[in-house]
């Protein structure tokens, strides 16, 4: 009987999470966090409270986390990742209502407020 008790418990734990991501700020974590939720993968955000531990830990064991909870799912949150972290090629662009340049990535002028 004990045999059987052990064989259920290594087959509960056959799916294994995978980490994902991770950065020292949290604000980066929860926004890759929002990005996968949208695609419809489960993560588990882990370390969320950590940073009071550092000294206690080194800094990168304190980093917040976010780890795939289907494996299925790890491939898929890694295309999402390849995106997110992926450098803009685009040209500033000039703002028609002050000529100011704002980056690529704005999608209203950083000085005066005017959509691209």
């Amino acid at each position: 009987m004990p045999v059987q008790v052990a064989a259920l418990i290594q087959l509960t734990f056959v799916h294994a999470v995978k980490l994902a991501f991770t950065h020292p700020q949290l604000v980066v974590v929860q926004q890759v966090l929002s990005l996968l939720d949208r695609e419809g993968i489960a993560c588990t955000l882990r370390n969320e409270y950590a940073a009071g531990a550092v000294g206690e830990l080194a800094p990168l064991d304190a980093w917040p986390e976010l780890w795939i909870q289907n494996d299925s799912d790890y491939d898929r949150a890694n295309q999402v990742l390849e995106v997110f972290t992926a450098e803009v090629e685009e040209p500033e662009w000039s703002c028609d209502q002050c000529g100011k340049s704002s980056p690529a990535t704005f999608e209203f002028c950083w000085h005066c407020g005017w959509e691209r």
